[in-house]
């Protein structure tokens, strides 16, 4: 691959590598003499400071300095002489003690124009480079007067140090190169290591492309690399699923498409319903207002009998009317739901209320259970007083026997039910599919004497699936139960 990870990867740090070596190089060539130099002067100093000192207290004769001289000088490469005013030698490094002697005396009383090049230059010393005029070698020499008089010359060759300086500088070019040799090696290693994760999170990553999710990333360990192929597999999951899912979907768009024309039949079925809910209250309204007008009865009281017949049956066709148009609303999903959170106690309260009226008519006892907190709920406020007011009305008008109505709330988790019991007759279980249904009726005659359409329940389920809530009904013994879920959070 023309622009691999891996090769770029070894490159960049090959190539910092070697910059890294190079540049330790050019440092060491550069400023290491002179560095070594000022390391050097600072010997000196320390061994003229002990020479002085010994000089002043009497130890300079003594074994154990001449021992301590010895590694000193043997350790920093050091020749050194110390004379008295009588130029006879106190203290001296090697043999050769003649010519020290003769150069130090060339100092403090021969030629004052000689060549030098002074580092270092106080009252009672000097440290300066010189060069031997026999052999043409360069010295730093650190020469002056001791604190008791006595002259001294210290001696160290530039030649060692600039020998030392080039074999650290050779050995740390063949150290480079093989520290470079090994350090490629390596990184060559930890590449194809570092890589080999990202070429297989490439190849899952290709072969997701053609669909295939059955390839898994399966290293185990606990880098970026890991998590992004972690990732990658829950994504080849979810997309596993999601394509399960649209799949699924097209065979429901399928169906739906079949169901079309079953809609077209319901369409058809609904109009003849309306048309045939309508009928009866247009014939009468219809009949006694003829009546009316071909005055059959003169008297007062019969024409406001006929008038109230006309005004009842106008009223219906009116409930029924806005009901129908309600659910139709609902059903086709212009009736837009605008979710937020209310006191549901409130509503079943002050619904219970403004129905107190029809509750001391038909002689019925409510018995609210478990309403004095307040419970709070996610929904849309006024299609759930919709739902709980159909329930309601349902239960006056099915309600015989005790005449009692009981209403409840249950929470569980993040769930509360509300149901509604009237006493009364059992629903017939052959009629409990049903119940759901438009213009269904239980019992027709009892629906048209309270002036039903046997839309309300219609009503109740096109609300409840439109917030996706629970809702049913429970047959017992003594009456029957309806009841919906809400969210609490």
């Amino acid at each position: 691959m023309k622009h691999s990870l891996k090769r770029q990867f070894a490159i960049i740090f090959i190539l910092l590598m070697a910059g890294t070596i190079l540049l330790c190089w050019f440092i060491n060539t550069t400023f290491l003499e002179k560095f070594y130099v000022e390391k050097r002067q600072q010997v000196l100093f320390n061994a003229y400071e002990r020479i002085n000192a010994a000089s002043s207290n009497g130890d300079i004769r003594s074994d154990e300095f001449d021992i301590e001289l010895q590694k000193i000088c043997g350790k920093y490469n050091i020749n050194m002489v110390v004379i008295d005013a009588d130029s006879e030698t106190i203290k001296s490094s090697n043999n050769d003690t003649e010519l020290l002697t003769r150069q130090l005396l060339d100092k403090f009383f021969g030629n004052k124009n000689r060549k030098q090049n002074i580092l270092i230059e106080e009252e009672n010393y000097m440290i300066e480079i010189t060069t031997d005029f026999r052999t043409q070698t360069e010295y730093m020499e650190m020469w002056g007067i001791l604190d008791n008089g006595n002259l001294f010359l210290f001696r160290i060759p530039i030649e060692g140090i600039r020998d030392s300086v080039s074999i650290a500088n050779q050995f740390l070019a063949y150290g480079g190169i093989i520290a470079a040799l090994i350090g490629a090696i390596v990184i060559i290693y930890v590449s194809n290591r570092v890589t080999k994760p990202i070429l297989e999170l490439t190849d899952i990553s290709k072969r997701m492309t053609n669909l295939d999710f059955e390839v898994k990333y399966s290293g185990n360990s606990k880098n970026e690399v890991a998590l992004l192929g972690e990732h990658m597999n829950q994504l080849s999951e979810k997309l596993e699923s999601t394509i399960s899912e649209l799949k699924t979907a097209n065979i429901e768009l399928q169906k739906d498409i079949e169901q079309k024309n079953r809609i077209d039949e319901m369409r058809r079925e609904f109009i003849s319903n309306v048309s045939h809910e309508l009928k009866t209250p247009i014939a009468l309204i219809q009949g006694y207002a003829e009546g009316l007008k071909e005055g059959i009865n003169d008297d007062s009281e019969s024409r406001d009998f006929y008038c109230e017949v006309i005004m009842d049956e106008a009223n219906k066709m009116n409930v029924m009317v806005k009901n129908i148009m309600t659910l139709s609303q609902l059903e086709s999903g212009n009736d837009a739901v605008m979710m937020e959170r209310f006191n549901l106690t409130d509503l079943i309260r002050n619904t219970i209320q403004s129905v107190a009226i029809l509750l001391k008519q038909n002689e019925i006892t409510v018995d609210l259970q478990e309403m004095s907190e307040p419970v709070y709920v996610w929904a849309d406020e006024f299609k759930i007083e919709e739902v709980f007011r159909n329930y309601v009305s349902n239960a006056i008008n099915h309600c015989t026997e005790e005449k009692s109505v009981k209403i409840k709330m249950v929470q569980k988790d993040n769930k509360v039910r509300i149901s509604v019991f009237n006493t009364g007759d059992p629903i017939p279980e052959q009629s409990l599919p049903h119940l759901w249904e438009k213009f269904y009726k239980v019992d027709k005659a009892r629906t048209r004497e309270y002036g039903g359409s046997g839309v309300g329940l219609s009503i109740v389920k096109a609300i409840m699936d439109s917030i996706n809530q629970e809702y049913g009904v429970i047959n017992y013994k003594d009456g029957v139960e309806f009841w919906f879920e809400l969210d609490t959070k």
